[in-house]
C-alpha cells in the first residue's frame, strides 16, 4: 500500500540530504514501481486539475491530471523536477536556447514519450513542452525542487517561440475543466 505521508517524508529527506534531483528521483522511481497503488492512495482523477500534496520553499509535490489532447507550450521551471506517470501518456519535447540569440529563442533538442510507470528527472535548466496525446486523462505525480507556485519562470509562445514570463494562473487554467 502506498502511503502519501511516507512519500512526502521520503521526498523531504531526499532533498535535505541531496539538493539535486537525483535522490528525489529514486523516491519517485520506488513509487512508480506500482503506479496503481499510488493512484489508489491519492484517488483516480475524474477531471483535470492540479492537486498540491505538499508545498514548501524547498519542495512541491503535485498530483496532476491532464485533459485529453492538451499541449502545454515550452516552459522552464527554474528548479529541478521529477515526473512519474500514474496513468496515460505524456509526450515531452525538450528545447534549448539558441546561443547568443537576443530574443531568447529556442530550438528543439530532443523528445521523450512517457507512459504509465515511467519516471523522468528534469534538471533545473530544462525547457520542455508537454502533450497528452491520448483521448483520456493522463495522471502524473510531479516533484519539484522548490515552490512551484512562487517561482518566476518563462514560457515560450507556441508559434514564434518567443520568451515571456509565465503566469501561474494561466497554468492553473490549463489544468481545469
Amino acid at each position: 500500500m502506498f502511503d502519501i505521508d511516507r512519500f512526502v517524508s521520503d521526498c523531504c529527506d531526499a532533498v535535505e540530504n541531496d539538493p539535486t534531483h537525483k535522490s528525489a528521483a529514486e523516491v519517485v522511481r520506488r513509487a512508480m514501481a506500482e503506479p496503481s497503488k499510488v493512484l489508489d492512495a491519492i484517488g483516480e482523477p475524474a477531471e483535470p486539475g492540479i492537486t498540491p500534496l505538499y508545498q514548501s520553499s524547498k519542495l512541491t509535490i503535485l498530483s496532476l491530471a491532464w485533459k485529453p489532447s492538451t499541449t502545454i507550450p515550452p516552459h522552464n521551471h527554474e528548479m529541478w523536477a521529477v515526473i512519474g506517470i500514474l496513468g496515460g501518456r505524456e509526450d515531452n519535447i525538450f528545447w534549448r536556447r539558441i546561443k547568443d540569440h537576443p530574443d531568447g529563442l529556442i530550438e528543439a533538442a530532443g523528445a521523450q514519450a512517457l507512459s504509465t510507470g515511467d519516471v523522468c528527472p528534469l534538471g533545473e535548466d530544462i525547457i520542455h513542452s508537454v502533450t497528452n496525446p491520448i483521448p483520456r486523462l493522463t495522471a502524473a505525480l510531479h516533484v519539484y525542487g522548490g515552490d512551484f507556485f512562487e517561482a518566476e519562470r518563462s514560457e515560450w509562445e507556441a508559434e514564434g517561440l518567443t520568451e515571456h514570463q509565465l503566469d501561474i494562473e494561466t497554468v492553473r487554467a490549463r489544468f481545469s475543466k
